[in-house]
């Protein structure tokens, strides 16, 4: 962690926050990238003087762009890219209109891929780099139908992830693109969801930001491909999908 340079988008709160301050305690140079120029500048203040402020919107490609050009001017280089920005939905499946699916591919889909588009030339003219894609449990199993969007754009962004990562490891060994999959977060991100939702901070069996974040952390030191954030978190994709489906007679 140390004297690693990392970039993290959704920065301005929630996970990304947490994260923002758990890698800066590590002695980690920090970029932090959201739209909201304020609260990114409150977490900048808790994480010291290593820390560059990045007001942009990564469902533009553009601005992904300039992120990556600033934080190396700044810095001098890049080491892990955090993909971390997203935005929930409260809509049953019936109801989707498609500015509704539009908007999840652009905040869960495009964001990701245009993070690691972006970045990719960086790492591989240095040989070496890492990406990690924040996901969901809902892009593991699609248990909340109201969410029903949010979960096709989590399974869309894991499929890029694996992709990426075949892809880019043919020539590139060095390269890494994590995938870490939370549970419910006490957070915003219920409150923020399209159409508003439940405050996710009031439903059971949540983990705190920070408790997230360590596990992010240590997926930086680690270079793990996936990682869950809770115990059993694995176990139970798996017996959701070892019921799903049948063999042809």
């Amino acid at each position: 962690m140390p004297d690693n340079v990392i970039v993290i988008t959704g920065a301005s709160g929630g996970i990304g926050a947490a994260l923002a301050e758990t890698v800066a305690a590590g002695g980690a140079s920090v970029a932090l990238v959201a739209r909201r120029a304020d609260a990114l500048r409150a977490v900048a203040g808790r994480c010291g003087d290593r820390t560059l402020v990045l007001v942009a919107d990564v469902t533009k490609r553009q601005d992904v762009g300039r992120v990556v050009d600033e934080t190396i001017a700044r810095f001098g280089r890049i080491d892990v890219w955090v993909n971390n920005a997203g935005q929930g939905i409260s809509r049953l499946p019936s109801e989707l209109t498609d500015e509704d699916v539009d908007l999840m591919v652009a905040a869960n889909v495009k964001s990701v891929l245009y993070g690691m588009q972006a970045v990719l030339p960086h790492f591989k003219s240095r040989g070496s780099g890492h990406v990690i894609n924040v996901s969901s449990m809902l892009g593991r199993i699609p248990f909340a139908v109201v969410r029903s969007a949010y979960c096709g754009a989590k399974h869309f962004m894991n499929a890029l992830t694996q992709t990426f990562r075949e892809e880019v490891q043919q020539t590139h060994q060095g390269i890494q693109f994590s995938l870490v999959s939370p549970g419910v977060v006490r957070t915003d991100f219920g409150l923020n969801a399209r159409h508003g939702g439940v405050d996710s901070r009031a439903l059971p069996a949540t983990q705190s930001a920070e408790e997230v974040a360590a596990v992010i952390a240590w997926t930086i030191a680690s270079r793990k491909p996936d990682v869950y954030t809770r115990r059993g978190s694995k176990e139970r994709v798996v017996a959701f999908y070892s019921t799903v489906g049948e063999d042809p007679e």
